[in-house]
């Protein structure tokens, strides 16, 4: 593809990123992608087939985003516990508070959109947010084999009520627009994360 043809699919994943945001994807037309982009039809079909490619390419995009602001600054975090406050940070002050996309989360706002009506794409989304949970589980896992936690916590449930919190605080930010919404679900959450430690 050329370096033209790479720009026109970058701002028509760009365009449609936002309209799905704020939108939805059922109540996201071709006809308004047409418009967002300034393309024809043709010209949107000549990079996808349908609506639901470009979906795709859209997850994939946001994945990406959510990726990089999230996991910033993390990997060089030696202690598994300040990992996870660290992820705790980021997912809400710089990606739920920084605004990210327009609607809100488009991760999030995906799965309650198309839960039920398309499953497939829909599973796309979980899985990404499963796998969240998992790595979260992992990191939990090297501090208790490092002996940082305190003893009988269910490890696996842990890692889900922390990628449920971090999930239940970006509806309600993205409905009232309070930052106090992500700021007491951060400190909360790190609370709650100083419990699990092993007292000295």
């Amino acid at each position: 593809m050329s370096a033209k043809g790479d720009l026109t699919r970058h701002n028509i994943i760009a365009k449609s990123m936002q309209l799905f945001s704020v939108k939805g994807y059922f109540n996201t037309s071709i006809a308004d992608i047409v418009k967002a982009t300034g393309l024809t039809k043709g010209g949107l079909y000549g990079h996808f087939r349908n609506k639901q490619e470009i979906w795709y390419a859209v997850y994939e995009e946001c994945a990406r985003v959510w990726k990089s602001v999230v996991f910033n600054g993390v990997r060089e975090i030696p202690d598994p516990l300040a990992r996870i406050a660290r992820v705790i940070e980021n997912s809400l002050k710089n990606y739920l508070g920084g605004r990210v996309f327009e609607g809100g989360c488009f991760l999030l706002n995906s799965l309650v959109d198309l839960a039920g009506q398309s499953p497939s794409m829909s599973n796309q989304v979980l899985k990404g947010f499963q796998g969240f949970s998992k790595l979260i589980h992992l990191w939990l896992e090297e501090a208790e084999q490092q002996g940082m936690l305190r003893d009988g916590l269910n490890l696996s449930e842990i890692a889900n009520f922390l990628v449920i919190s971090l999930n239940g605080a970006a509806p309600l930010y993205a409905a009232s627009k309070d930052p106090a919404v992500w700021r007491q679900t951060m400190g909360q959450l790190h609370f709650y994360l100083q419990t699990l430690r092993k007292e000295t």
